[in-house]
């Protein structure tokens, strides 16, 4: 992970990070064809871009108001599931891999965020950006196990 020197540097990569996810999201939502799975991906990178506009107004204002935080279950599916790559003619099971595994890589950022962030009220931010991820691969994880596990 880069070294970063002030709050601001750890936030402009933090931001960055969630406009990629954004990026990343509306190309799996151009490319898959079945209607379900483009609805799902535009619906997370809507919010991951909602992530990316609470760390501007914690840069900007240097405030940060918790929402509070609720323990999110780890299916670790993602764990076992080998790597994809995007292509338009996707199966729905390889979008999910896909997703999974992004949203892990997003948790495990924020956590190592949080645990290097020295103000407590940033680490509060960085841990609930990687609540927020966490959950968005709990979501994945619940519905890789429903339509494709328990199909096989």
């Amino acid at each position: 992970m880069a070294e970063f020197n002030s709050i601001d540097e750890i936030l402009d990569f933090a931001i960055n990070a969630e406009q990629e996810a954004v990026d990343f999201y509306t190309q799996l939502s151009s490319i898959v064809v079945n209607a379900e799975m483009k609805s799902t991906f535009l619906e997370l990178a809507k919010e991951e871009m909602e992530h990316k506009a609470k760390l501007k107004k914690v840069k900007e204002e240097k405030v940060f108001e918790s929402s509070g935080q609720e323990k999110v279950t780890d299916l670790k599916i993602a764990d076992y599931v080998e790597k994809v790559k995007p292509s338009p003619d996707m199966e729905y099971s390889d979008a999910l891999k896909l997703a999974m595994r992004k949203e892990k890589a997003a948790f495990r950022l924020y956590s190592a965020l949080a645990d290097r962030a020295s103000k407590p009220e940033l680490r509060k931010v960085f841990e609930e950006l990687a609540n927020e991820e966490a959950k968005h691969k709990l979501r994945f994880e619940l519905e890789y196990d429903e339509y494709v596990l328990r199909e096989n």
